[in-house]
């Protein structure tokens, strides 16, 4: 009954070391695996910590506003709380103000970006859509305020999806490869050279304790490394269940207290199998325990995001 009715939580315990320097975390893996309540959650630990933090998410139905009990935010950078800002990444408006950052002047992006035509015929240079969108994101990297300080001194990504992932952040080498030198080139550029980075950014990669997203898991940490050249530094397990009872415990129960027993443990090998699975990559693994709440908001990322830095 308790499943049945409860949501399933995804909570870290700890952000690990390797994190602990990088402005840039991109937080990705396969759908449905708690990649935004752990995008949450980091970004509540960074801002308690006194860094000015933008969470982002990426052309998508945004949550992590409503995860934090906060109105929508929509295309613009919203403050949400004390060294905490979101923004929804969109293609329209990322459009609008990668055009203004080339141009400089709204009435020449009026001119050409504005005409139909112009615009018919945008739809067919490659990737552009995921590199403003990237680009706004990257360009919130780089600002400075007036003090010459970040303006942001972490951005965290909610990025899409296993393969969507992996397009979107090959988007700078696909431009390199295909526009000639220019603007657009020049900023494919700069855009590559943060991703790759592995003083500026680290990979966060989720996955859950069964079969498919663990084996996506590993496909997409070879992917990125190998191919995209980015640096997965930690993989998080969440919905850990581990061993609670020795065989010999469960043959004096009641039937329906040894099914359930029996179904807990073949939970808790699948658990073990899928952690040994992830360690072959050579990367730190964070087991996430499995826990049930009727009703998951502000309080509970308040809660992961304590525990995420509990073991600093």
């Amino acid at each position: 009954m308790l499943r049945s009715t409860c949501r399933r939580v995804n909570v870290a315990f700890a952000v690990r070391e390797e994190l602990s320097d990088k402005r840039l975390l991109v937080v990705t893996g396969k759908g449905g695996v708690g990649k935004t309540t752990l995008s949450a959650a980091l970004a509540v630990q960074s801002a308690r910590e006194g860094l000015r933090t933008l969470v982002c998410e990426v052309n998508t139905k945004e949550r992590i506003s409503q995860l934090l009990g906060k109105p929508e935010v929509g295309p613009d950078v919203t403050a949400l709380d004390e060294n905490l800002w979101a923004v929804d990444v969109r293609p329209q408006e990322a459009m609008r103000e990668y055009a203004l950052m080339l141009l400089k002047f709204e009435s020449i992006y009026n001119a050409v970006f504005e005409n139909r035509v112009v615009r018919y015929f945008l739809r067919f240079i490659p990737s552009l859509q995921e590199l403003v969108l990237l680009g706004k994101i990257l360009f919130h990297l780089k600002e400075k305020r007036s003090d010459g300080r970040w303006r942001f001194d972490r951005i965290i990504i909610d990025a899409p999806a296993t393969g969507h992932a992996v397009t979107f952040f090959s988007v700078p080498q696909v431009i390199l490869d295909t526009v000639p030198p220019g603007a657009m080139s020049d900023d494919a550029t700069w855009m590559r050279d943060l991703l790759v980075d592995p003083k500026t950014t680290a990979v966060v990669l989720v996955s859950l304790p069964e079969d498919m997203p663990v084996n996506e898991t590993i496909e997409l940490h070879a992917t990125l490394k190998n191919k995209v050249k980015m640096h997965p530094k930690l993989v998080v397990l969440n919905g850990f269940i581990p061993e609670r009872f020795e065989a010999s415990e469960l043959s004096g129960l009641s039937p329906a207290l040894h099914e359930v027993g029996q179904a807990h443990q073949a939970r808790a090998a699948l658990s073990a199998a899928s952690l040994a699975k992830l360690k072959t990559l050579g990367v730190e693994v964070l087991t996430v325990p499995r826990l049930f709440t009727p009703e998951f908001g502000r309080a509970a990322v308040d809660q992961i995001a304590q525990r995420l830095g509990s073991a600093r």
